[in-house]
């Protein structure tokens, strides 16, 4: 498939540059609106970009506008009539017109609402108004309502009437005058019922809905646990105001793990792309953490200054301290990482921290006694050192992994009661940490056994 869309990409270039929109055209009468966006991304002269735009089948526009990077969007808003700007908008999703909007200049947003109907305008600016993040903000108002009153028969006419419009029509929602939810009823409880029945006979009464603040994060969370295709948002009053649809969840995945991912390697999210970030923007959003991260691991460095002259009377114990630091935040690495992970998918709480410590800390005593027997043989028989230093050095490995694990697996949980993201304390915090109490512990088992 991707061979396919390189080479059409290839094909559509030529075609532009032959002056033959007619042709091209045709070609995208038949693609998909996601790769038409593809295919867009791939041509930078802006002149082009809008030309392609303009080529596109007027039912087809808004989608594949709803696809394409906010760059583009900017692009091609810019460069449109008022009159087009009104198609493109009242044609999309509301969803896909806030987001579009929270990342626009206020001159290009101010010429997008001047350019849509009231009706739009007045659904965007309801959605503007939630903060970032939460439900209120990704919800879409494009849904099918009925009355509990209604027969069958009426219940399918008003689908056909307004369903059109509509993201979805696989589930509809049941509201009295004033909007407040009363149920859900699927298209296929209404299409296998008599058409004389009522629909407030076939609705579900029992609704799992969202509260317009939720963070987005918990919708998700929520959506993977009931596995719905759509959840109904509600306000204060259980007024329903919109609904989310399971590929707006898809997209608040993807920006989470993304953004976990990050804070993980100590880096400052984005929202931006890789190869779209400029240079100095990369730098901002990484310089802060690696500063932080030299500053704190300065701490190592005085602990070794402060064992100088244990270090000068056994030299070769220098020859261990970067293996016992690595293993220490490596173990430290992998008990973060699998609380972290434990703790987004709500497997674990703060009230089972005694339980994870205690199956690390079983964990580490077989992971340490692993890695200290191995150790020991490698010691004797390739750096033939004497038995007590191997001892020193096997011994001190064995405790600095029982403390890494136990460190890996509590200072998230930690971290995630007191309101900090728990994926702050991965593996550069963890290691840092690791590696000042690793070397503490090397130079007291040293000094217990060595005398020095």
């Amino acid at each position: 498939m991707e061979k396919r869309i390189e080479e059409l990409e290839n094909q559509i270039k030529d075609l532009l540059n032959d002056k033959k929109y007619h042709q091209i055209r045709e070609l995208l009468v038949d693609l998909n609106e996601a790769d038409i966006a593809e295919i867009i991304e791939t041509i930078d002269n802006k002149e082009d970009v809008v030309r392609i735009f303009r080529l596109l089948p007027k039912d087809s526009a808004a989608d594949v506008f709803s696809y394409i990077p906010v760059e583009y969007e900017q692009m091609i808003i810019e460069s449109l009539t008022n009159r087009e700007i009104g198609q493109i908008m009242n044609d999309l999703y509301s969803d896909d017109a806030v987001d579009m909007l929270e990342e626009m200049p206020a001159n290009v947003v101010k010429k997008v609402l001047a350019a849509t109907d009231k009706e739009t305008r007045r659904d965007i600016n309801s959605l503007l108004k939630y903060p970032e993040d939460s439900a209120g903000s990704i919800m879409m108002v494009e849904y099918v309502d009925l009355r509990a009153y209604m027969s069958v028969s009426d219940a399918i006419d008003r689908i056909r009437q307004t369903g059109v419009d509509k993201e979805t029509i696989n589930t509809c929602y049941v509201t009295d005058a004033q909007k407040h939810l009363l149920g859900i009823v699927t298209l296929r409880e209404i299409i296998l019922a008599k058409t004389d029945e009522n629909i407030k006979d076939l609705m579900t009464e029992n609704v799992i809905t969202f509260h317009t603040l939720d963070d987005q994060e918990e919708v998700a969370k929520q959506f993977q646990k009931y596995d719905f295709g759509a959840m109904p948002v509600v306000d204060n009053e259980n007024r329903l105001v919109g609904i989310i649809t399971v590929d707006d969840v898809m997209d608040i995945l993807e920006e989470e793990a993304t953004e976990d991912i990050e804070m993980m390697a100590a880096i400052t999210p984005t929202d931006q792309p890789y190869m779209k970030t400029s240079i100095f923007d990369t730098y901002k959003k990484r310089i802060p953490w690696l500063l932080l991260l030299m500053i704190s691991a300065s701490i190592t460095g005085k602990i070794i200054q402060g064992f100088e002259t244990a270090l000068s009377t056994y030299v070769i114990l220098t020859a261990f301290i970067p293996m016992l630091m690595d293993t220490g935040g490596n173990c430290g690495s992998q008990a973060s990482v699998s609380v972290i992970r434990a703790l987004s998918l709500d497997e674990v709480e703060f009230k089972e921290l005694p339980l994870v410590v205690w199956k690390e800390m079983k964990v580490s005593i077989l992971v340490g006694a692993t890695l200290a027997i191995a150790n020991f043989v490698k010691i004797m028989l390739i750096d033939q050192t004497s038995m007590l230093v191997a001892f020193v050095v096997c011994m001190t490995l064995f405790v600095t992994v029982v403390v890494a694990k136990f460190v890996g697996c509590t200072l998230p949980i930690l971290a995630d009661k007191i309101g900090f993201d728990p994926a702050v304390m991965a593996s550069p915090f963890i290691t840092t940490i690791v590696d000042a109490l690793s070397l503490l512990v090397y130079f007291n088992v040293a000094g217990a056994f060595l005398g020095i």
